[in-house]
């Protein structure tokens, strides 16, 4: 059995620095000596488009929800952005960007679109409804949720020790002092 660490994180409109299991330049164990350096976007696109679309709009409409459409702009975006978080080995969100981000890493192994969204919709068990509040982590389940949210573009990026996936949204979602639905 491969062992896979994941490192998740949401910075809800801030640039908070990420916690790593650990430090950068170390990286877990290669993923494979022949990895891309990234993908393009046209792989993105015909790769990921629709198994991230399914398994987004599937946890939309467990809450009766409209489903997303998939952006190609957006999924450029997304993968111009996870190129620069392999290329610069970070983990982090754009700065001044127009749209809500989901952001998600794993080293010594890969994920796939649906293990991606069901990581991030498990946050679920952290949100309080009746309070719009979270205990923990749930920035990302929220963003998938927002009700304002129409459109979504996702990529993927490697190397020879990490996966990256991004994902883009636009209306952007975790506005403060709003509920995602």
């Amino acid at each position: 059995m491969r062992l896979a660490v994941a490192s998740l994180v949401l910075f809800a409109c801030t640039d908070a620095q990420a916690q790593y299991p650990w430090g950068y330049g170390q990286y877990g164990p290669p993923i494979s000596p022949h990895a891309s350096p990234h993908a393009g976007p046209l792989q993105a696109l015909q790769s990921v488009a629709q198994p991230m679309l399914d398994a987004h709009n599937a946890v939309r409409a467990r809450l009766g929800l409209p489903p997303l459409v998939w952006s190609p702009e957006l999924a450029r975006v997304a993968q111009d952005w996870a190129n620069n978080l392999i290329s610069t080995r970070e983990l982090r969100h754009q700065q001044n960007n127009r749209y809500g981000e989901n952001l998600y890493a794993i080293s010594g192994g890969t994920s796939s679109p649906a293990q991606v969204v069901k990581l991030w919709a498990d946050e679920a068990r952290n949100y309080a409804v009746r309070t719009n509040s979270c205990a923990g982590v749930c920035g990302h389940y929220t963003q998938i949720v927002w009700r304002a949210t129409r459109d979504v573009g996702c990529a993927e990026a490697t190397d020879r020790y990490r996966q990256v996936w991004v994902c883009e949204y636009d209306p952007p979602g975790n506005v403060v002092g709003y509920r995602p639905y």
